[in-house]
């Protein structure tokens, strides 16, 4: 995991003075805490392995969030699996639906999409994806739904967390959601977090609004996407997004969506973008450890860790 600076103080947390940052206090998430439309699945770190676990402690909440979206078609439950086997080390997962079902006919099972609308591409130069078209826009789901109500008003108004703290992982659709959603929330972050308050009903906890975000960094931890870049359909003007972004892809021929065109794109509007291509037909999601490699290289250097701090230290930025 990525090294921080930190200092040991007997300053308690509400006090500020030069060389201290008055950080947020964390809470855990809960199911309760996100709005009743939503379907989230939360994975909570387990020592034990890739089993569910119930909720840590308050007192030492898991210092990142990696929100997982599923592709075209899919569901969070099938999706969930994923964070699970990764069971990251001090992550929390949580595992967003896409709000819209698919017709059954189209797809033949329960299925969701995170775009605007259906639409069918005639082209298929996303390897199978059932004639749809992963770019159908993405105000609703990303905009209104990942960055606004997920990110924005749960993770950090009412728990604490930072947009430094949370990480994105999509694959196909979700990863294209994903890249709006980052650009999005760099465009319009939520108010910088100055405290939260812990009620005995965790649903009722709030981070009182702030103004100022001009200390507050506004990218988050990073952004995983398998076969998803930034959408055509969305908007590039604006100053270059500094999230870290890796994209992962087939070999570049007709079967993939990353194409060089795609990637030039996801460029123009993220500052620092990774590509990394298996040598193998199509996009999909990694089959052996030699694949899912880059990805944990990534994690590496973007998730937080606090593993022997000392209690009441603070974070040096």
């Amino acid at each position: 995991m990525g090294t921080f600076d930190w200092i040991e103080t007997t300053r308690k947390p509400h006090q500020r003075g030069k060389g201290f940052r008055n950080m947020p206090t964390k809470r855990v998430p809960l199911i309760s805490d996100f709005p009743s439309h939503l379907t989230v699945i939360i994975s909570y770190p387990s020592p034990s392995g890739p089993t569910s676990s119930p909720p840590p402690s308050n007192s030492h909440p898991p210092s990142n969030i990696l929100l997982l979206l599923h592709g075209l078609g899919d569901t969070a439950a099938r999706f969930a699996s994923f964070g699970r086997a990764l069971n990251l080390p001090e992550t929390i997962c949580i595992t967003v639906q896409a709000p819209t079902p698919l017709p059954y006919a189209l797809v033949g099972v329960e299925g969701f999409h995170w775009g605007d609308d259906v639409m069918f591409d005639r082209s298929n130069s996303d390897g199978g994806g059932g004639g749809l078209d992963m770019d159908a826009g993405f105000s609703r789901s990303a905009v209104q739904m990942l960055a606004r109500e997920v990110v924005s008003d749960v993770l950090v108004r009412k728990c604490g967390y930072r947009l430094r703290d949370v990480l994105l992982l999509g694959f196909g659709q979700g990863g294209m959601a994903a890249l709006v959603a980052a650009r999005e929330l760099g465009v319009n972050p939520p108010p910088a977090p100055s405290s939260v308050s812990i009620s005995p009903n965790p649903t009722t906890s709030s981070i009182p609004a702030s103004s100022s975000t001009s200390d507050y960094d506004t990218s988050l931890a990073g952004v995983v996407s398998f076969g998803g870049p930034y959408p055509l359909s969305a908007s590039t003007v604006g100053p270059k997004n500094r999230t870290p972004v890796l994209l992962l892809a087939g070999r570049d021929d007709a079967n993939t969506a990353v194409t060089d065109a795609a990637v030039r794109r996801t460029k123009e509007v993220f500052e620092f973008v990774e590509l990394h291509r298996w040598p193998r037909k199509g996009d999909g999601m990694p089959r052996n450890r030699d694949e899912m490699l880059p990805v944990m290289r990534f994690f590496a250097r973007r998730l937080r860790s606090r593993q022997g701090v000392p209690d009441g230290s603070i974070e040096l930025s």
